[in-house]
């Protein structure tokens, strides 16, 4: 890496909401991301980090997995380390899904949801879904090597209409113009 610019280092996401009300299905949002080699970043991801996994170098980890909401402070929290990232990877895309598992279900029916994404003190973005309010499912982040090799931040919030495993196949997809 060459210049002033070192890029991103060790990243935060977070994300909260309220729990489902009493006797009702819970609100289950997960987030995931998709990692892509840098000869194809548009491509097929290289590996997905959803619950229940992490990155094949341990540079992506989910370190909290709430299935309910239920807590205080953040219920999701992802960690990544882009400045261990092997130079392989040139694109990573942030997203939350929220499950289906009790019918149709958007980020408008889930209470006070809200996405925070920070380097050490620094934040990146934060904010909600509001925007998306009708979708199961919204990219946040996109982060993309530059040409030096250092690490940058696009904030990306895209809804998507679909359920989590769909998601997963599309949410790094090129917009169509």
């Amino acid at each position: 890496m060459s210049g002033l610019n070192k890029g991103l280092g060790r990243v935060e996401v977070a994300l909260k909401w309220d729990p489902s009300p009493a006797g009702a299905p819970d609100h289950d949002l997960d987030i995931i991301a998709a990692t892509y080699p840098a000869h194809d970043p548009y491509g097929k991801p290289a590996y997905l980090v959803h619950f229940g996994s992490r990155s094949p170098d341990g540079t992506i980890t989910l370190n909290r997995d709430s299935r309910t909401g239920q807590g205080f402070g953040d219920d999701e929290v992802m960690v990544l380390e882009f400045d261990r990232l092997s130079p392989s990877y040139g694109r990573v895309v942030v997203g939350v899904a929220i499950q289906q598992r009790e019918g149709h279900k958007t980020f408008g029916a889930v209470p006070h949801t809200g996405i925070r994404i920070s380097e050490g003190r620094a934040e990146l973005l934060t904010g909600d879904f509001a925007g998306v309010s009708d979708c199961t499912a919204a990219t946040v982040a996109e982060f993309v090597r530059d040409d030096a090799g250092a690490w940058q931040f696009r904030a990306a919030v895209r809804g998507f209409d679909t359920d989590p495993a769909s998601f997963a196949a599309e949410m790094g997809r090129r917009r169509a113009s």
